[in-house]
């Protein structure tokens, strides 16, 4: 893996920050993030492999990869176990479950990705912590950001309605309401003044044609 911050220079990525750049091994051969330019892509974490809850995690992406296709958003996993780890716990998947991982799994076993996006402690030897999720455009910005505990599975229709929500709001001319989901209408922005406040009640609060 290479082309990544020191784990001493290294921040929590925020939204809005460029996706740091690297180069590592996974299921799928070498992967370099900067090759997904061009398409949404989410790159999440998961503490181990052959555990429960990230099991379950990944059988629920796999269920809705064409969702995710639909969107052309890509998945690229992560975690601190060896590539050989990676291989035989999606064999092991596909056997027990009858799902196919068909994106990649990266290997992180210095932690040095992880480090690098903030995801573990600079001093931390242990990488249990790590259940994180960037959501980054097609330019390579990060638009969102999730974190959730090891204990606590993440949803995989949640991460497919929050990229269909960021394309959605992409264009600035509108924004996505509480439990949002695709064809139903967005908020107006909010007004930048007296002079554009509009007429009704609901002039704070209202959805565009």
């Amino acid at each position: 893996m290479t082309e990544t911050q020191s784990p001493s220079s290294a921040r929590t990525i925020r939204i809005g920050d460029f996706a740091p750049d690297f180069v590592a091994r996974s299921t799928k051969g070498e992967v370099k993030l900067s090759s997904y330019r061009g398409r949404w892509l989410i790159f999440f974490s998961h503490p181990a492999d052959f555990t429960p809850v990230c099991t379950t995690e990944f059988l629920g992406l796999a269920r809705m990869k064409a969702e995710f296709a639909a969107l052309d958003c890509a998945l690229l996993g992560l975690s601190v176990d060896s590539l050989y780890a990676h291989l035989a716990w999606v064999r092991a998947i596909e056997q027990q479950f009858g799902a196919s991982i068909d994106f990649p799994i990266i290997e992180d076993p210095s932690m040095v990705i992880g480090h690098a996006y903030g995801m573990i402690d600079a001093a931390s030897t242990d990488a249990m912590a790590m259940r994180s999720a960037y959501f980054i455009d097609p330019k390579g910005v990060v638009r969102a950001v999730t974190c959730y505990p090891p204990n606590v599975g993440r949803s995989a229709d949640e991460m497919l309605r929050l990229i269909a929500a960021l394309q959605a709001v992409d264009d600035g001319k509108g924004f996505a309401p509480e439990g949002w989901q695709p064809g139903q209408p967005l908020l107006a922005p909010p007004p930048n003044g007296s002079a554009d406040l509009p007429e009704g009640a609901d002039w704070f609060c209202r959805t565009l044609p």
